[in-house]
């Protein structure tokens, strides 16, 4: 049945960087990975090769580039290109910062003053991944980017809340022309049967 057809997704966050270590924001600011993020990039590997991927795609932020990069030599293949709309949600002069007063002085509700709003970058993200759907309609997808976006983005397809995503872990989805979105594997755990 032509309708039934669905485009399968591996999303997956970034290795982790100096940034992510420290608790820091990091937005759009482009921070590399660090050593544990090349190691975690690398071991993703293992989980990702269980599947057949046509298509890898990242971010064009460093640290999901690389992600990519590393995740496609461990599977022999190479990243067909990077998304700009899977670019880390901008969260503006809170960008650099800790938990602390300084970032509580820009917190206004579900975000940050000067920055992109929840509510744009999960409608950026998701528009973003139903047109990889489109393309690659019926195929399997890799796609590397960030965890707010990734989570947002993600929340808003399957109608509920989800926790923060995990450095470099398998989260898998399936997108159906017709009925939507259905989230397989989140933060590694498998959260339903297999459609």
């Amino acid at each position: 049945m032509e309708g039934m057809t669905s485009t399968t997704f591996a999303l997956v966050r970034h290795g982790q960087t100096d940034w992510n270590a420290q608790r820091r924001l990091q937005g759009a600011t482009d921070i590399p990975l660090n050593d544990v993020g090349r190691g975690q990039a690398r071991d993703a590997v293992a989980v990702l090769s269980g599947f057949e991927w046509d298509a890898i795609v990242s971010s064009p932020l460093s640290r999901a580039a690389e992600t990519a990069d590393l995740i496609a030599a461990g599977l022999g293949l190479s990243v067909a290109r990077r998304v700009p709309e899977l670019a880390e949600r901008n969260f503006g002069p809170a960008e650099g910062l800790q938990a602390g007063p300084e970032l509580e002085a820009l917190r206004i509700p579900n975000g940050f003053r000067g920055a992109e709003s929840e509510d744009e970058a999960a409608g950026r993200g998701l528009a973003a991944l139903e047109a990889l759907a489109e393309e690659f309609r019926g195929r399997r997808v890799l796609a590397v980017a960030h965890g707010t976006l990734l989570r947002v983005s993600l929340s808003r397809a399957v109608g509920r809340t989800l926790e923060s995503i995990d450095n470099a872990v398998l989260n898998l989805a399936h997108h159906h022309a017709v009925d939507g979105w259905q989230l397989e594997y989140f933060n590694g755990e498998r959260v339903m049967a297999a459609v």
